[in-house]
């Protein structure tokens, strides 16, 4: 008896042994992917595991030069290995929305958002420019972009990131296309803006349209996905249904992946296996080294930081949470010492930091330093790293004699060993270093001094999970073996919970509520904390072959 053959009539897209090269280099080998209506397949994976040039590859904008190669490649049943550019641009929008991971990159800075929206409608030959103008503001209403008429006049940088992001996914539904692709579409956005650009994505699902997600986020996948596909060099190394994936993995990289993430491991359990450093503490557990109290900033008659006070001991760790715009990043400031507050003091190690002119702040700076988002912004990219890092040890600390070359070369070689930096890199300048390095590099820059306080501001947002780990597991152990105070600055909930020993929560310029971290994310008071916390989806148990 011949077996019947499967249903193929609600697949959109379909992809067999898929191969892209650009010169003599395969970037993408053998997938094999398929896209129904009313499912959403994720594509996870980290940087440069081949899923964005997959995802381009299924909408014909792999670029000039690239190879493509497939035994099938169809979208609707139709064969589109042989089509052009003129075939694909009536399908683009129409039949396959395609949304970019960077809206300010993405949206011309120099013309309105609605007109952005407005392009592929009339491309399409949507009806006339009334009827145009309508389905725009329609759409924008759609994906919650509130006062549409006035928003649909404004350029992207008169709209917040996730303002834009709307816009972006406003853009690729407008024609109401069978098929949404989606690139790390909430990479960077606050928590409620993450939550709400996936219901976003999920209202395209429940109305029979296909989604296929890219993305790193593996809780945004648990949320989300039906069916998951784990890429890695290139490479399909696991594929199933989203619960058999998360919560059963069989490959090792698959295994790592959700191992590191840190919403799945309290405070003091390790990422990764690897240590760094070992040493016993050098400084008190119970100092208190940075304090702040009453701080009040204003902009323009707008508070940006209200009534803020604080304590921060050698050893421990305060992570500040908020979202953009909620005051956590001036109130970095103010602890630096790079923003005068209008009102209220900072103290250092108890001595009157804030009030002071620049003048007699100088000598002290040694003593708290800032690790950035962007560690390039602490190297001039004309130097190596070894250099930035000499130029670091060398700067004058009162009561210290400048260190002599070989002194200076001896403890960048200590540094870097400290942060587990190759020997190798510290030749070669920011630039070629991976995003890891670079952070690596960052934090041996900013321990140069030998400060008793970091500011870190978003220091692994920009990471992909593995890298994060090591990372977090850097900073713990470096904490461990120094007895540095953080002072952490996040909108990821999941990282702040796994690091900090005590939390702020600002909106608004103001601490909504602070506690102890186990205290606040088991029992949020504040209606606020709440809402952020749902926000963010709950994770399960440690998956199979997670370590704890």
């Amino acid at each position: 008896m011949t077996a019947n053959p499967p249903d193929t009539s609600d697949v959109l897209l379909s992809a067999r042994n898929l191969t892209v090269g650009f010169g003599d280099r395969d970037v993408v080998r053998d997938v094999s992917l398929t896209v129904r209506r009313g499912e959403t397949v994720a594509l996870v994976g980290e940087s440069g595991s081949g899923k964005s040039v997959t995802a381009r590859t299924l909408v014909g904008l792999t670029g000039a030069g690239a190879r493509v190669a497939a035994d099938e490649l169809n979208w609707q049943g139709e064969d589109v290995r042989s089509w052009g550019e003129r075939r694909w641009r009536r399908v683009r929008g129409r039949g396959i929305g395609f949304v970019l991971q960077d809206a300010l990159v993405s949206l011309d800075p120099l013309r309105p958002v609605g007109k952005e929206i407005e392009d592929g409608l009339r491309l399409h030959g949507h009806g006339d420019r009334a009827a145009r103008r309508a389905r725009v503001l329609d759409v924008m209403e759609q994906v919650g972009i509130p006062e549409p008429e006035l928003r649909a006049a404004q350029r992207p940088h008169e709209l917040s990131g996730g303002l834009c992001q709307r816009a972006l996914i406003a853009a690729a539904l407008a024609l109401d296309p069978p098929l949404l692709i989606a690139d790390e579409p909430t990479t960077a956005l606050d928590a409620t803006v993450q939550a709400q650009i996936l219901d976003l994505l999920a209202a395209a699902r429940h109305r029979e349209r296909g989604l296929l997600f890219i993305t790193h986020d593996l809780g945004a996948v648990r949320r989300l996905a039906d069916r998951v596909a784990v890429m890695r060099g290139g490479e399909i190394v696991e594929e199933g249904t989203a619960g058999d994936v998360l919560d059963n993995p069989q490959h090792p990289y698959t295994q790592g992946l959700l191992a590191a993430d840190p919403a799945l491991h309290p405070k003091g359990a390790r990422l990764t296996a690897a240590r760094t450093t070992s040493s016993a503490p050098t400084r008190g557990p119970h100092e208190v080294v940075l304090t702040a109290d009453g701080l009040h900033k204003a902009y323009g008659g707008r508070d940006a930081v209200r009534d803020v006070s604080f304590a921060l001991a050698a050893g421990r760790t305060l992570g500040i949470v908020g979202e953009s715009g909620s005051g956590k990043s001036t109130t970095a400031r103010i602890a630096l010492g790079l923003t005068r507050p209008d009102a209220g003091t900072v103290t250092l190690h108890g001595e009157p930091w804030s009030e002071l002119p620049e003048r007699e702040r100088r000598p002290r700076r040694h003593g708290i330093q800032l690790v950035h988002q962007d560690p390039l912004s602490a190297f001039d990219p004309r130097w190596t790293v070894r250099r930035s890092l000499i130029d670091a040890v060398r700067l004058r600390r009162p009561g210290h004699p400048v260190a002599t070359p070989d002194e200076a070369a001896h403890r960048v070689s200590e540094l870097a060993g400290q942060v587990g930096l190759p020997q190798d890199t510290l030749d070669r300048h920011p630039l070629s270093l991976s995003g890891g390095q670079r952070q690596r590099a960052a934090l041996a820059r900013a321990l140069a001094p030998r400060p008793a306080v970091l500011v870190l501001d978003e220091p692994v947002s920009a990471l992909d999970v593995s890298v994060q780990a090591q990372v977090l597991d850097l900073l713990a152990d470096l904490q461990d073996s120094l007895g540095l105070a953080y002072l952490f600055i996040s909108h990821d909930l999941g990282v702040v919970r796994h690091v900090s020993d005590d939390v702020l929560v600002m909106k608004g310029g103001a601490v909504v509520e602070s506690g102890t971290a186990e205290e606040l994310f088991a029992a949020p008071r504040h209606a606020y904390t709440r809402a952020l916390l749902a926000a963010v989806h709950p994770h399960p148990a440690a998956p199979s072959g997670a370590t704890r």
